[in-house]
């Protein structure tokens, strides 16, 4: 660990926060900090990373200090799950070159993933999500990724490496990345043949008004996200006014709730959160937006702590069905209520109720039939 300080600057937690006084309910007596020392990681199950590279907006723009603003807003929330251990180690140095940035980045979360531990980025432009996905690729395993976004960043025209990093993330060799889903989309963003090229790599894209409609659904699609990345412009500016490209998209507690399933996801090991730029902000409203988004992943993580093994039949109500000649086990787990489907192949997928009520009513539910195409 003592060579990431090499890539990390650490937090005046004192000068961050004015000298404020804080009570023993709230974070800032809660979090192990990169302050004087390097903390240690051993017991830690959260660590979080800053990164304030905005290159990727414009080759000429400052180093954000967004990630500061974040901790601000996030050190004075109460700390309800104390069983939860946070260590907080600074900030990624920004180098020479924005690939530079990356690569730093890189290094730190696959070292936080080589001992075993979830990671938080606070971005930084919303390209960032490269380097988070990088960190996965030196370990030559696939992944599931998911982005939440109003747009979908697949621009190969555009010089502005937020416009354009899912080409890199999506299509270079070798790729790691075994499916992919987007959240939030808003459709006049979008070029039809964009979603027409996504749909037939069987990648998953949900419009904004389906998730808004239905957000439950979107559950399922994060517990098998190994990867997450939220840019900040998938909510609506009224509820983060540093979002200037909308003003239309996710109100600000349906983000809490997508930032609570990711920490229900047992098979999510890196959050990012990106897009916030701290001079568009009003009153602090976005970091406090997005602070209260990591108070809920924190509540998801914690959830999740009481839930059985799949194997555990005896903490399942266990239900058969059949669609399409096809005997179908769900599991509906007791302690959390969420369910499971096995597929052909005998392994088990994230769903919902609203599956397992398509299926007994022997139709094929959307979410199976689409997990079966991958396979072909």
């Amino acid at each position: 660990m003592e060579d990431l300080q090499d890539f990390l600057s650490p937090v005046s937690v004192k000068e961050l926060m004015n000298d404020e006084t804080f009570t023993d309910g709230q974070f800032a007596k809660h979090i192990r900090f990169y302050e004087n020392e390097f903390p240690d990681l051993t017991d830690v199950d959260i660590v979080m990373v800053g990164i304030g590279e905005m290159r990727g907006t414009d080759l000429n723009a400052p180093e954000s200090n967004a990630p500061n603003q974040i901790r601000k807003q996030f050190y004075a929330l109460h700390h309800w799950h104390s069983d939860i251990l946070i260590a907080d180690i600074g900030n990624v140095k920004q180098g020479a070159l924005i690939n530079d940035s990356y690569a730093a980045l890189q290094t730190v979360i696959a070292e936080l993933f080589s001992i075993g531990k979830k990671v938080i980025i606070l971005g930084g432009s919303h390209d960032i999500t490269l380097a988070q996905y990088y960190a996965y690729k030196s370990t030559k395993k696939n992944i599931v990724a998911t982005c939440i976004d109003a747009t979908i960043d697949l621009r190969g025209d555009s010089f502005f490496r937020q416009e354009n990093f899912l080409l890199d993330m999506l299509t270079s060799e070798p790729n790691y990345i075994s499916h992919y889903n987007h959240i939030g989309f808003q459709s006049y963003f979008v070029h039809p043949r964009l979603l027409e090229t996504m749909d037939k790599l069987r990648f998953d894209c949900y419009r904004v008004g389906v998730v808004k409609s239905d957000i439950e659904q979107m559950e399922p699609v994060i517990r098998q996200t190994n990867l997450l990345s939220f840019d900040i412009a998938a909510i609506k500016n009224s509820a983060a006014p540093s979002n200037v490209l909308t003003t239309n998209g996710l109100n600000g507690e349906e983000a809490c709730v997508l930032s609570q399933y990711a920490g229900m996801s047992s098979n999510l090991s890196s959050f990012g959160i990106y897009g916030y730029n701290p001079e568009n902000d009003l009153h602090d409203l976005t970091a406090k937006q997005i602070a209260q988004m990591l108070w809920y992943y924190l509540d998801g993580l914690n959830s999740i702590r009481y839930e059985a093994a799949l194997n555990d039949n005896g903490n399942f109500n266990l239900f058969h069905t059949y669609f399409s000649e096809l005997d179908t086990l769900f599991m509906q787990s007791k302690k959390t209520n969420r369910w499971w489907m096995q597929m052909p192949d005998k392994n088990f997928l994230a769903c919902s109720y609203k599956d397992y009520l398509s299926a007994s009513m022997n139709d094929i539910p959307e979410r199976w039939l689409r997990a079966q195409e991958r396979t072909v």
